[in-house]
Formats: structure tokens, C-alpha cells, sequence
């Protein structure tokens, strides 16, 4: 395999390519990711939604978050527990209920915070750098959302921009494909 097909390779030059997207730019592309989200029928089923807290150059979840408060939704977000790189969920309220975390993730109060399990969630939106078309994703490296999406029942999203979209990674054992990629194109 050659070194642009590792994950490591990739991972890197995605950071690097995303962070150069200019701020006006990068509003534009989250406005169209939202407004797709929105749209789609695991958006509108879904009473309890699993999100990330984004940062830096990440795609900003808190336009997300607030709608589906909008809308009588109830939102969780992942706690990582570095002993065992697992993530437990819990639903807040408020984002006074957060604070950063293990390796400076915004991550929820669990003393002000209520647990839910995996089976309780609707919709994860599940984070990643690369993704190819069949769901596969290069994430930040740490395993713990392959770990969390191994059983979890019910539906998953990512929200990427389609130069995220790529043909072809090394896919391993335990990575596990997301099910709905939602881009910046419509329909």
C-alpha cells in the first residue's frame, strides 16, 4: 500500500484541507449540511438524536442542536472513557450542562446530565475526516465510535462536505460503516 492510502496519511491531509476552508465558506457548506439533515426521514423520525460537540474546524453541531430543541427533541451527546475507549451518552439541556473533557472534547456534566443507553438513541451523527461511499470513515483516530456504533441498533448520519468523499482506504475488521452520508448537494 502506498503511504497516500494510509489512514494516518489521510486523516492528516483532511485536517489540513479542512482547516483552509474559509469561514464564510465553511458557514455555507454547514448551512446546506443542515438543511439536508433536516430533510431527511431519519431527522424526522428521530425523537432522540446523538451528537458530537464540534470545535476548530469541525463542522459546527450547535445549529443542530438547537433545532432539534426546536422541535421537541430530546439531545445526547458522547462522554469518553479512556480506560476503555468506550462512549456513554447523556442527555442535556442546556449548554451549561457541558465542559471540556478527556483530550479537551466538550462533553456533558454527568452529575447534571441523565445516561441513556444506545438503544434509547434514534440518530447518532457520527464525526469522521474521510469517508468513501459506502459509509466507511477515517475519524480522529481513537476507535471509540467503531467500539459504540458495534451494536447500536438504530440509525446513523454524517454530515460532510463531498470533497470529503473519497475512492478507496484500507476498511478494517472492526470499522463499522456509517448509513446515511448527508452532503452539501441536494437532490
Amino acid at each position: 500500500m502506498t503511504e497516500e492510502m494510509t489512514k494516518p496519511f489521510l486523516r492528516q491531509k483532511m485536517i489540513s484541507f479542512l482547516k483552509n476552508i474559509s469561514s464564510e465558506e465553511k458557514v455555507a457548506i454547514e448551512k446546506k449540511l443542515e438543511e439536508n439533515l433536516f430533510k431527511s426521514e431519519e431527522w424526522k423520525a428521530a425523537k432522540r438524536v446523538g451528537v458530537t460537540l464540534s470545535q476548530g474546524f469541525e463542522w459546527n453541531t450547535l445549529g443542530v442542536i438547537e433545532r432539534a430543541w426546536q422541535e421537541g427533541k430530546i439531545v445526547c451527546a458522547p462522554k469518553c472513557v479512556p480506560q476503555t475507549k468506550a462512549m456513554i451518552f447523556y442527555d442535556f439541556t442546556s449548554l451549561e450542562q457541558l465542559e471540556k473533557g478527556f483530550y479537551n472534547l466538550i462533553e456533558p456534566k454527568t452529575q447534571e446530565t441523565k445516561e441513556v443507553s444506545k438503544t434509547e438513541i434514534d440518530l447518532v451523527l457520527v464525526p469522521g475526516l474521510v469517508f468513501d461511499t459506502k459509509g466507511f470513515r477515517i475519524g480522529f483516530g481513537g476507535g471509540y465510535y467503531d467500539r459504540f456504533l458495534t451494536d447500536f441498533p438504530n440509525h446513523t448520519a454524517a454530515l460532510i462536505y463531498s470533497k470529503q468523499l473519497t475512492a478507496g482506504f484500507p476498511i478494517e475488521s472492526f470499522d463499522i460503516p456509517v448509513q446515511n452520508l448527508i452532503t452539501e448537494i441536494t437532490d
